[in-house]
């Protein structure tokens, strides 16, 4: 049975890799190798259950799960929590680092290190956790394992014997690196008899149980059956079953300082679990929630509307139940003339923002439109007021506008020093300013450039990727607001503005983009029976136009010999009906055309 002095064998561990350093299936080797899982049940990425995380090879979720190992006949507890690698999902990787005592540091030995691994290894160096470099992939011709030591010597300043070499597929290193964690990471501290203490990392909604919360345990117990309430949204539950993550729940009666479980309280409303929020008893509660834990805010924004309008109140139960296993999105109702009614959504990132159109798809059936992606301005008016605006519609009255200031990122990009030249042609032709450059080896170059988030929101990271072959790799954090000279520009159908094509733009930008948008446009609308003008307009003024030819039948056939005017009237006849056709039609905007202005080279 467990007990207080069982606190000295838990160790809580995460790990910490780039995008594709084989993070999921270093786990699967961990809980092949502690026995946690059977033989029969085993499936490559076991912890990766989403269908679309398979289907990528890409975490999105953070997951965790507890592993049972010996050593030296002694037992240990160790609390995996997985931690997705891409930029777009550093948000579960702050909630994951703030529930460990320590992180393995996964390293690529054929790529060495990359951006995002740089990132999330100053966020666990800020919560002071234990690291364990691990140079995986150690099996591959092309491991380049000194260069690599360097790299992560220069980085952690740790010794060149501390690095443990692996292979996640072949199982080499998997003993040594367990072995580490027991006598590298520090056991949790807590007190067992103070105050219940406990923060939620995660949430995840089951139909039939409603919401079960993951939650490490700081300091006090928990028991089944206690009367417990959350701390920051006030609510108070009793706590119907509480136990231990394993591949499936396991139930327990009492859980002490440093463990990690679930709790399943019978709540239905995602409103009411706040990731982050700590767990504490009503009748003795703690004084003050776990500090460390960062709220999310999103960077993209876009408008997802419903196919067809029924589907409205579809549409919110299913963000809603989404949210509660993607606590890093963010929606609120709004309305567009030409879409009807739908959500403002706010994502992390593009990444993030094509997975939960996915997923939406997928796990809901729910078909939606999703608008152009675009950042959020803060516009002060002639009045002294602030304004923020996620939507060009949202934009106050030119004549009002007093100055406009958009989002700057820091963005920090790690290449082969052969693609340098591109890598900064590139930056600076989306407004970027060369900060710093650094030759980690004589080879490999990291780049800090500053440069407006708007820029980097279309098609950045996909052309980052073909100039440099695919090995450069890029991670950014915000650093503020700066003013930026920007317009909104307009699409018009015949006159008719389509809000859902309204675009926020630099205005050394908008001619071209305009003109580009309106070529694009007539490719995707198909043809009418009368003639429809497209143009692209800043206020009043059309920058400019295509027109997309009528369809029309020729009513002059039957006319053989006679005279001219014959087949004049017949053919202002014809002009008559397709001038009042043009009055009362509307025309229809297919779904392509809104992705093709996402995909504008």
């Amino acid at each position: 049975m467990y007990n207080f002095a069982a606190m000295k064998n838990i160790r809580n561990f995460c790990i910490i890799a780039h995008i594709d350093h084989g993070k999921s299936t270093l786990a699967d080797r961990l809980l092949e190798t502690t026995g946690t899982i059977s033989a029969r049940d085993f499936q490559n990425q076991i912890l990766d259950d989403m269908e679309l995380e398979r289907e990528r090879g890409i975490t999105i979720k953070s997951h965790a799960i507890q592993m049972q190992f010996t050593l030296n006949d002694e037992l240990y507890f160790m609390n995996l929590i997985d931690t997705p690698g891409h930029v777009d999902f550093s948000y579960e990787v702050s909630r994951s680092i703030a529930a460990c005592e320590g992180a393995l540091l996964v390293v690529d030995a054929t790529q060495g290190i990359q951006a995002q691994t740089i990132s999330v290894l100053y966020q666990a160096l800020d919560h002071e956790l234990e690291i364990i470099p691990v140079l995986n992939k150690m099996d591959m011709e092309s491991a380049m394992p000194e260069d690599v030591k360097d790299q992560i010597v220069e980085l952690l300043g740790c010794k060149r014997e501390e690095i443990i070499e692996a292979s996640a597929k072949t199982g080499l290193g998997i003993q040594e690196i367990l072995e580490a964690i027991v006598s590298r990471i520090p056991c949790p501290k807590g007190d067992p008899d103070a105050p219940l203490q406990a923060l939620i990392f995660d949430s995840v909604f089951n139909s039939y149980r409603g919401i079960i919360a993951n939650f490490r345990i700081f300091n006090g117990q928990l028991k089944r059956g206690d009367f417990v309430k959350f701390f920051a949204t006030g609510h108070e539950y009793n706590a119907d079953e509480i136990g231990i993550l394993k591949l499936d729940l396991q139930s327990k009666d009492v859980m002490y300082a440093g463990e990690v479980g679930y709790i399943i309280s019978g709540i239905k409303s995602a409103k009411e679990v706040k990731v982050g929020d700590t767990i504490t008893q009503v009748d003795n509660p703690c004084l003050k929630g776990v500090p460390g834990f960062q709220d999310v805010k999103p960077m993209v924004f876009a408008g997802v509307y419903p196919v067809d309008a029924d589907d409205y109140e579809e549409l919110r139960n299913s963000l809603e139940k989404l949210q509660l296993n993607d606590a890093s999105l963010h929606f609120e109702p709004e309305s567009s003339a030409a879409l009807g009614f739908g959500f403002r959504c706010g994502f992390l990132g593009l990444l993030h923002m094509e997975i939960v159109q996915e997923r939406l798809y997928r796990e809901f059936d729910m078909d939606v439109i999703t608008t152009v992606p675009n950042v959020s301005y803060k516009v002060y008016t002639t009045k002294g007021e602030e304004v923020d605006v996620h939507n060009p519609s949202g934009l106050p009255l030119i004549t009002t506008i007093e100055h406009i200031e958009e989002p700057y990122i820091s963005a920090q990009i790690i290449s082969k020093s052969d693609y340098t030249g591109q890598i900064m042609t590139l930056c600076i032709d989306k407004r970027g300013t060369l900060k710093n450059q650094v030759y980690l080896t004589s080879d490999r170059v990291e780049l800090t450039f500053e440069m407006p988030l708007s820029d980097i929101v279309f098609d950045f990271y996909d052309k980052l990727k073909s100039i440099s072959r695919g090995y450069a790799s890029f991670d950014y954090h915000i650093i503020g607001n700066r003013p930026a000279t920007l317009v909104r520009l307009d699409i018009l159908l015949n006159g008719e503005m389509v809000d859902a094509l309204s675009t926020l733009i630099h205005r050394d930008y908008a001619y071209d983009f305009g003109r580009r948008m309106c070529e694009k446009l007539q490719e995707l609308i198909p043809r009418q029976q009368y003639e429809v003008a497209i143009q692209a307009a800043i206020g009043a003024k059309i920058i400019a136009r295509e027109t997309i030819r009528p369809m029309r039948k020729d009513v002059t056939a039957k006319c053989y010999g006679g005279d001219i005017t014959r087949k004049r009237k017949l053919l202002e006849k014809q002009k008559k009906g397709k001038k009042r056709m043009r009055q009362i039609g509307n025309i229809e905007v297919p779904q392509s055309a809104f992705l093709a202005v996402l995909k504008l080279d």
